[in-house]
């Protein structure tokens, strides 16, 4: 009987292997696509769930201080007492230059970076829809009949706390529309320092479309050092939603110029 010859070791080749070229052109593909991958989850996360920004201003002092960053959440909506980022309604802004760097540009849309664009402020909701909003004779911000503890918010210094209004009003929030406070009242240019505005509908300009809104603060993530969270002030929690609906347009039954 013939015996089957022993196996013969099999010398190496190139051949059936891919070269150097094709493996780093795989190397290439693969990183694209991870960084493509990587991209387009960021683009969707600040379209839909959530954006940086960079507070350029101390309106909103001391709850936020400037150059903080602040993590705002495109759902979940917002109510009375929220701190949120709204696109400027109409010349609340002065106009400025509009960023250049291409880079710059590119990552703040993929949301790597905050925000830095002037075209947006930051508020706390003090009235939403149908609200009646006033200035009480104590001088205490009034809403649907609730006076409100600000001291836990409104700016305060040397263990003086910033007056929580210096003009006196009393108007109706339209349907559609906030009225917005900066927790520093001393710096900030906000719905009531237009209410006596004329230019268009007496008063239109002092309130903020709810399509402007983008959404509602949940934390301070940069620096390290100030890294907090939102919650509503325990005083809005009392506020009562409003027993009419809400007009059309601004009811104003008392304003004067001023803030």
């Amino acid at each position: 009987m013939e015996s089957a010859a022993p196996d013969q070791p099999v010398e190496a080749t190139s051949e059936g292997r891919p070269g150097l070229g094709r493996r780093a052109l795989g190397w290439l593909t693969e990183g694209v696509l991870i960084v493509v991958g990587a991209v387009v989850i960021a683009t969707l996360l600040r379209t839909f769930v959530g954006q940086m920004f960079v507070i350029p201003s101390g309106s909103m002092q001391n709850t936020l201080q400037i150059q903080d960053r602040v993590l705002v959440a495109k759902f979940g909506g917002f109510q009375r007492g929220d701190v949120v980022v709204f696109e400027d309604p109409g010349s609340w802004l002065i106009p400025s230059p509009p960023v250049t760097n291409k880079v710059q540009i590119a990552l703040e849309f993929i949301g790597v970076l905050p925000n830095s664009g002037t075209e947006h402020l930051i508020k706390r909701v003090i009235g939403m829809p149908g609200d009646h909003v006033r200035v009480a004779d104590d001088g205490r911000i009034e809403v649907n009949g609730v006076e409100l503890d600000e001291s836990s918010y409104l700016y305060s210094e040397g263990g003086v706390t910033v007056a929580p209004a210096n003009v006196p009003f009393d108007i109706v929030v339209p349907k559609d529309r906030i009225f917005v406070m900066g927790d520093h009242r001393n710096e900030s240019n906000d719905s009531r320092c237009r209410l006596a505005n004329v230019s268009a509908s007496p008063g239109a300009s002092a309130f903020v479309p709810v399509e402007k809104v983008v959404g509602a603060a949940v934390a301070i993530v940069s620096p390290l050092d100030r890294l907090a969270t939102f919650n509503v002030p325990e005083t809005f929690e009392a506020v009562p939603d409003p027993t009419e609906p809400a007009p059309d347009e601004p009811d104003l039954i008392h304003v004067e110029p001023g803030c």
